[in-house]
């Protein structure tokens, strides 16, 4: 896990805004994009789930077929 080291601007007495280092900006930003990145995955895996899979000798096999077919 990532350690964070926040500066706090406070407003009536209250944390209002917390500011961090570049860097950890930075890293937490990347973190945020892989997350949403792997929650795009799942859901299209999720999606895909009653799709056919076919290996490539299965749709060059298919191809070929319809090829044939078509001459």
């Amino acid at each position: 896990m990532i350690e964070l080291h926040p500066e706090f601007i406070f407003k009536n007495g209250k944390k209002e805004f917390a500011v961090l280092p570049y860097e950890e900006f930075l890293k937490l930003q990347e973190i945020l994009e892989d997350l949403e990145d792997l929650r795009d995955l799942r859901l299209a895996e999720e999606e895909d789930q009653n799709n056919p899979d076919y290996s490539l000798d299965k749709v060059r096999e298919m191809l070929d077929i319809k090829n044939l077919s078509r001459s």
